[in-house]
């Protein structure tokens, strides 16, 4: 005869009868490989040379800054190199700013002194170089509007020049 007493105690006997038997379970392993490869990648951006007001009357040059920003992969070299520009007839030496048909000379240079035309290391350029560090390096570019320019007219004169980082 089986009753409530007896199921409640054969039901607690399985329990303690499991409870005592050790669990025997196997374990495996293995391991995961990770890879990756960090590539030589290099950005820029540039902030304009604005001249401003000119008056080509006044004898003096006129001067002012820019600049471009490179940010390289830790370790990776890089050159920056500027071309002439759009102007017609411009040279690295003599950059041209067009309005209509109308040209204003100027020149770009890598140092405050204004010593060093900046352009593609060709002939007498320079460029600009350094090794990335992963941070943004900023390159302050050197602008001259030389004087003795008294024939330009007046106009808003632009030009665009293009600046190509190798690394």
């Amino acid at each position: 005869m089986f009753t409530k007493t007896t199921a409640g105690l054969g039901a607690g006997l399985l329990c303690a009868v499991l409870a005592a038997t050790p669990a025997s379970a196997a374990t495996t392993s293995t391991t995961l490989n990770v890879s990756a490869t960090v590539t030589a990648n290099c950005t820029v951006s540039s902030s304009a040379v604005a001249f401003g007001s000119v008056n080509p009357l006044s004898g003096s040059n006129v001067d002012a800054t820019g600049g471009i920003t490179v940010t390289c992969t830790n370790g990776t070299g890089w050159t920056a190199a500027a071309g002439v520009g759009t102007g017609t007839g411009a040279t690295f030496a003599s950059r041209k700013m067009s309005s209509g048909g109308n040209l204003l000379n100027y020149t770009l240079y890598t140092d405050a002194a204004r010593t060093t035309v900046w352009g593609d290391g060709t002939g007498s350029t320079g460029q600009f170089s350094n090794t990335g560090s992963g941070l943004a390096q900023a390159v302050t570019v050197y602008g001259r509007v030389p004087s003795g320019q008294t024939t330009v007219p007046p106009g808003s004169y632009a030009d665009t020049v293009s600046v190509t980082v190798t690394y």
